[in-house]
């Protein structure tokens, strides 16, 4: 269903915020169905997949340059990105449109990356990656280009960073998209 959904957004020009789950189920629609990766999935659902295009990294680089190895054994916690990191966004893209800055900071709970063996495919086929770890190793958002408002990332979550006066960038920017959508379906108007 979750597959199909992100298809239906895809396809039908209707606003899709993917957001660490959602960025997976992205990904791998997009490499299924544009890139024609038949089986393309996730290790977190496949570990057998004939192409993992998101997958458990199983080597890491910290902020201090330290290498860190991790496993399907590994403590879970010791798995993830956690808390706030540096992400590098890419001007032109909708993440640098809607943050207006080359560099942010939004908190991670995630343990699960794209595949960075499938980026060539995916970029060549129109995915654009439009934000990148802070040693621009890992992708961390995904858009694409002709699409309304298609927008997935890693795990840019509103909670704990936002407060009243300073609305969670993603949403603010996407509400003027749904608005838009909901006034073409009042009128019959259609993306199909």
């Amino acid at each position: 269903g979750k597959i199909h959904a992100v298809k239906t957004a895809r396809e039908k020009n209707i606003p899709y915020l993917g957001i660490c789950l959602g960025m997976q189920v992205a990904v791998i629609e997009y490499a299924r169905n544009v890139c024609g990766l038949n089986g393309a999935n996730s290790t977190e659902f496949n570990a057998n997949t004939d192409h993992p295009v998101v997958g458990l990294i199983a080597e890491w680089i910290d902020a201090a340059g330290n290498k860190e190895m991790r496993t399907e054994h590994s403590d879970m916690g010791g798995t993830m990105r956690l808390g706030a990191q540096v992400c590098h966004l890419i001007p032109g893209s909708k993440a640098y449109e809607i943050y207006g800055s080359e560099q942010i900071e939004e908190r991670h709970r995630h343990r699960f990356e794209v595949n960075n063996n499938y980026l060539p495919q995916l970029k060549e086929a129109g995915l654009v990656i439009g934000g990148l770890s802070f040693d621009k190793t890992l992708v961390e958002t995904v858009e694409l280009p002709d699409h309304p408002w298609f927008f997935a990332s890693t795990r840019n979550s509103p909670r704990h960073l936002e407060t009243a006066t300073r609305c969670f960038s993603l949403l603010s920017w996407r509400q003027p998209h749904i608005k838009h959508r909901k006034k073409e379906a009042k009128h019959g108007l259609s993306h199909n």
